[in-house]
């Protein structure tokens, strides 16, 4: 058994090659070989959001607080509030951050394959991002 303590990681900015806006990645954890889960909390400020993105595993996202926005390629975006439990298949193209007026934070949660548990492209244009919902 292994506890990590609260905070014992740090908070680090979201990089800005995959985000968009202010983020703070939190509770960094990576479950040791042979296990492969790993993840962080992540809040996204006001208009923040990811790059769009693909999991070789799969994502799953716990929302704890505030109100955020999910698509998914070739569907409208979603509101996704707290409670919301969100799962992107793997490889499935998709991004996910805060509304343009509400910070939101979850806990996001992937596997790894050969030591990758994230595929990064292009950033979510405005338009894009501030498209009506489904």
């Amino acid at each position: 058994m292994k506890i990590q303590r609260n905070a014992s990681t740090g908070s680090v900015v979201g990089p800005a090659d995959y985000f968009t806006g202010n983020v703070r990645i939190d509770s960094r954890f990576q479950a040791p070989d042979p296990a492969r889960t790993g993840g962080a909390t992540v809040t996204f400020e006001p208009g923040a959001r990811t790059a769009w993105h693909t999991h070789p595993l799969g994502q799953t996202l716990i929302v704890t607080s505030g109100l955020g926005w999910v698509q998914r390629e070739g569907e409208a975006k979603q509101e996704i509030c707290p409670g919301d439990i969100v799962w992107f298949e793997p490889d499935e193209r998709h991004w996910h951050g805060a509304t343009d007026i509400t910070a939101m934070t979850h806990i996001a949660i992937a596997e790894a394959v050969n030591g990758s548990a994230v595929d990064w492209l292009e950033k979510v244009e405005d338009a894009d991002y501030l498209s009506s919902l489904a």
